[in-house]
């Protein structure tokens, strides 16, 4: 980002009101620091090729940067530019106009005044680089009033949150369950709390990741970490609405016919409100830690298919043989069978084999990515059936304002990353922002948006989402 304008048209107090300080390069700071003063103009050029030097390295590395100088050489808004594009980050201008009467007025009531013939200089070009902006090819050129930066999944989310105030559709939400490391050690108190938490805030449904210990990409190994059915008997007892079910269940953790006794089971303790979530299985290492067999994706693929046909089969009457691709059963009998005459299935993953398996056998498709990627997944899934529906799972750091979200961001960010990095990977909003990109995902196509809150260490983040949700009912 580049503020252009005249000496004492406000852009350093504008950088500092919208930016933390780390974000901001200042050629004012950076003459202190190699000169005299911020006033030292015998330093400028010294300060200048610092400048240069801290915003590449920088841009190299894909930081948010706001260039905090007067920005009137047209030079060097190019070499900006260009650092920018090699990079692949966009380039923003912000224009500071002022009329010549007013900044003459703010720099006499400086205490470091800019020399009369320097402002007059600098008011006498102002003009013809203002009118030049618009054409040197910057991503947008601005005016100076509040501004936010964003992850891009919420540039247009302010518009699609005016939406959904306007004009509202519904969309179903479940809380992904992903860690249970607590502050207390307490941990059936913490996970009983959140449970009730979140179905009084309106989650629709509970879900757990059904893995034996804790994945990389959220924790490490040695974290406390519940077995799924377990947990989610538990959430049973201590629940009466939501919806149940493991997001999803490896095929190949379970004899599937003790797989359909227990989804069984969880319906019948819960009243009725299982889900049975299926995937292929992916992490090889948790399945040599357990000495679990890790089959070809070919062979999980089969069996996955077999489950699909099997478990209909548990939950219904009868007790018919199955005889599968990898699976055989002698007896498919199931007592007490579920008390929902269907128990519905989703299947996780993206792939177009799955989405065929899941819109052939399934009652839903679990997928990630933004609202593009869901529209695309939705019209595939529409080609092959006209009942499946489309779930989506994704992070949602959530807080009340810009402010407190800067200051989450920066407390939960791993040590090693950018703010914008983590930001961009938790979709760190406020309620508002989170409001608009639930509805844009809602317009793409997804029934049911499925939240993992990387924060839930007690009900309070549970309190933020349940305010976007309530704008969905």
């Amino acid at each position: 980002m580049v503020l252009v304008g005249p000496g004492a048209a406000g852009k350093s107090t504008w950088a500092a009101t919208h930016f933390p300080a780390a974000t901001i390069v200042s050629s004012d700071q950076l003459r202190a620091l190699v000169g005299a003063g911020q006033d030292d103009i015998t330093a400028s050029a010294d300060a200048f090729a610092l400048l240069d030097t801290v915003v590449a390295q920088r841009i190299k590395r894909r930081l948010t940067t706001v260039i905090d100088t007067l920005g009137l050489d047209a030079d060097r808004r190019r070499i900006w530019r260009e650092a920018a594009r090699k990079a692949g980050l966009p380039c923003v201008a912000v224009a500071f106009d002022i009329n010549a009467d007013e900044a003459r007025h703010r720099n006499r009531e400086r205490d470091k005044r800019i020399p009369a013939e320097a402002l007059t200089a600098q008011l006498r070009s102002w003009r013809s680089v203002r009118d030049a902006l618009a054409g040197e090819g910057f991503d947008a050129v601005l005016e100076p009033e509040p501004v936010r930066v964003v992850a891009k999944q919420f540039v247009n989310a302010v518009s699609s949150a005016q939406r959904q105030r306007a004009d509202p559709t519904g969309l179903r939400f479940g809380l992904h369950l992903t860690e249970f490391t607590f502050p207390t050690s307490n941990a059936a108190a913490s996970i009983r709390d959140i449970a009730r938490a979140a179905e009084t805030a309106g989650f629709d449904a509970i879900y757990v990741m059904d893995h034996f210990r804790q994945i990389p990409l959220i924790g490490r190994p040695w974290e406390d970490f519940l077995e799924s059915y377990t947990t989610l008997a538990y959430l049973a007892a201590h629940t009466e609405r939501v919806r149940l079910g493991a997001l999803v269940t490896g095929i190949t953790y379970r004899n599937v016919g003790h797989l359909g006794k227990i989804v069984a089971t969880l319906d019948v303790l819960s009243g009725g409100r299982a889900v049975c979530g299926l995937g292929l299985g992916w992490w090889k290492e948790e399945h040599d830690a357990y000495g679990w067999d890790f089959p070809p994706v070919s062979d999980r693929y089969a069996l996955l298919e077999d489950a699909l046909q099997t478990l209909p089969r548990l939950w219904g009457p009868g007790a018919k043989p199955f005889v599968g691709q990898r699976l055989n059963l002698p007896d498919t009998s199931c007592y007490p069978r579920p008390l929902q005459d269907h128990v519905p299935i989703i299947v996780g993953g993206s792939g177009e084999r799955t989405l065929r398996l899941a819109a052939k056998y399934a009652d839903a498709a679990n997928v990630f990515g933004d609202a593009a990627n869901v529209r695309a997944k939705a019209e595939f899934l529409r080609r092959h059936s006209d009942t499946v529906e489309l779930t989506h799972l994704s992070t949602a750091l959530i807080a009340d304002n810009h402010a407190d979200l800067t200051d989450i961001v920066e407390r939960m960010r791993p040590r090693r990353w950018s703010t914008g990095r983590y930001a961009a990977s938790v979709n760190a909003g406020t309620v508002d922002d989170h409001i608009g990109r639930f509805r844009e995902l809602a317009d793409a196509g997804a029934a049911e948006a499925i939240v993992r809150l990387p924060n839930l260490t007690d009900p309070a983040p549970i309190e933020r989402i349940g305010r976007v949700i309530q704008s969905f009912r």
